[in-house]
């Protein structure tokens, strides 16, 4: 996500558009549901995650290897959703239940293995208890099916005008009307059942049934696109690496898909395939920044290393809202579609995407690294970048200096994040040469893909790679309360 669109910077140019879009999402909450079988037994508990900042989201020991998405959209810009969910499941300890985050629709039915399996969703806390009937073992897989159908789950953003997770962008004015996804932190259980938290990333397959004339769109790559009843189509992706659960992309607009050359930034050169999405009747300068992404992906992927997933693109959206790395389509808005912004969504593919965080309140280890890539985009295009960390210090010095480490949800996109982040990374660059930097930044992401990471694992890795130097000026930049002096060689 990038902090020029997130926050106040923006609020009161944009009030009426976020307006226009809560209206859409604004619904009833739905009555507890009740299951074909009896709930699960009262006494046994469920332990989440224990994430610092969202506590009750997730189960401790349940790991998603997949999710299997059959969607149908009948009403676009509606906040209504049909569908079925396959997950495959194991786990690291015996649980003798399943407890999914999920706000809604309303479940319809539940199944362990093909056969029905009793259940209780409870819309106000956000979960769904499934018994399997003997537990589940570690090692052991299960799959689990569920049915919905209704109005999405209610997640209110803590400082916009929206909620997060499903969008819908009403048909108004000549406009037609649209759904995407938004769902950074935890907006993903308000239309799926999911172990909403970055901490268990998994595989994707998403079938995306809409109606004629439109298209639809999500992470991965597509498979096919076929008839669907009632002249409608279905669209197949499948996103074979896994991701969290919050970067998922579904988009459903009129779109027009641009095509560009495969880009041989992927795991040995591997071509990577470049797909945009630009909403039938968006100015056409909308489309000017785009044109760089394949320049983009090549810088990056020199500092960073290979492109994680096999394909990259954005998918453009019409509200006035942050920005975000939805996995390999991010999720730009118009007022976004400038380089700076896809520079830092495109570089968040390798951090948050694909080096995953085990707890919310290290999301300056997606931030920071995503803001720094700005610098190394600037300086590949002639800039010495000085002026961008001078800039940045003066910007972070404004603001109420802290630890990185974020303590509440209202901490989590803050300028520390973001500013203070790049400025913690500037300060390890400097300790040593570029040479050793890059390969720094590298092995970082070879080293802890799809494995949840803490700013203790970035300290240690910083030492036994760079040395206790370079550790020094990251432990202070990641831990003193007061600002640092800005770092120069």
């Amino acid at each position: 996500m990038t902090y020029t669109t997130v926050r106040s910077s923006w609020r009161l140019s944009s009030l009426l558009a976020l307006a226009l879009l809560a209206g859409a999402q604004a619904q009833t909450v739905i009555p507890a549901v009740i299951p074909t079988l009896p709930p699960p037994s009262a006494s046994v508990a469920a332990a989440p995650i224990g994430d610092s900042i969202f506590p009750a989201l997730g189960q401790a020991g349940l790991d998603v290897l997949n999710y299997d998405l059959d969607l149908t959209v009948d009403r676009p810009g509606t906040s209504e959703l049909r569908g079925t969910v396959v997950l495959t499941v194991t786990s690291t300890q015996p649980l003798p239940v399943l407890s999914l985050d999920f706000l809604g629709p309303q479940v319809l039915e539940v199944r362990w293995n093909g056969l029905p399996a009793p259940y209780r969703h409870d819309q106000t806390v956000g979960k769904l208890i499934v018994e399997p009937p003997q537990s589940l073992l570690p090692g052991t897989k299960a799959e689990v099916t569920v049915r919905f159908a209704g109005q999405v789950g209610v997640r209110p953003d803590p400082d916009l005008p929206i909620n997060v997770g499903w969008q819908a962008v009403p048909a108004l004015g000549g406009r037609v009307g649209a759904n995407f996804t938004l769902s950074e932190p935890d907006g993903t259980r308000t239309f799926l059942p999911v172990n909403d938290h970055p901490s268990d990333p998994a595989t994707f397959t998403t079938r995306i049934t809409v109606p004629a004339g439109y298209t639809a769109a999500a992470s991965g790559v597509q498979r096919s696109e076929v008839a669907a009843p009632n002249g409608g189509r279905t669209f197949t992706f499948e996103q074979a690496q896994p991701i969290p659960t919050y970067t998922l992309a579904i988009h459903v607009n009129r779109f027009e898909r641009v095509d560009s050359a495969a880009v041989p930034v992927g795991e040995g050169g591997a071509d990577v395939i470049r797909r945009d999405y630009f909403p039938v009747g968006v100015p056409a300068d909308t489309r000017d920044a785009y044109v760089s992404t394949g320049e983009i992906l090549k810088v990056l992927a020199d500092w960073f290393g290979p492109y994680p997933f096999s394909a990259y693109g954005s998918a453009i959206v019409t509200p006035r809202i942050p920005a975000l790395e939805t996995a390999t389509l991010s999720t730009m808005p118009v007022t976004s579609s400038n380089v700076r912004v896809l520079v830092h969504e495109t570089a968040h593919q390798w951090f948050g995407d694909r080096v995953t965080l085990a707890d919310w309140s290290g999301v300056w280890l997606n931030e920071g690294f995503a803001t720094y890539a700005e610098l190394l985009w600037a300086q590949a295009q002639g800039e010495t970048g000085d002026d961008m960390v001078r800039g940045w210090y003066a910007r972070v010095g404004r603001s109420q200096t802290r630890p990185l480490v974020a303590t509440t949800e209202s901490q989590l996109f803050e300028t520390t994040a973001y500013i203070r982040g790049a400025l913690a990374l500037q300060a390890v660059r400097v300790t040593v040469d570029d040479t050793a930097f890059k390969a720094y930044l590298r092995g970082w992401v070879s080293g802890f893909s799809s494995q949840p990471v803490t700013t203790a694992d970035l300290l240690t890795y910083t030492r036994t790679r760079l040395g206790a130097k370079a550790e020094a000026a990251l432990r202070l930049w990641a831990e003193s309360p007061e600002l640092p002096p800005l770092p120069q060689r």
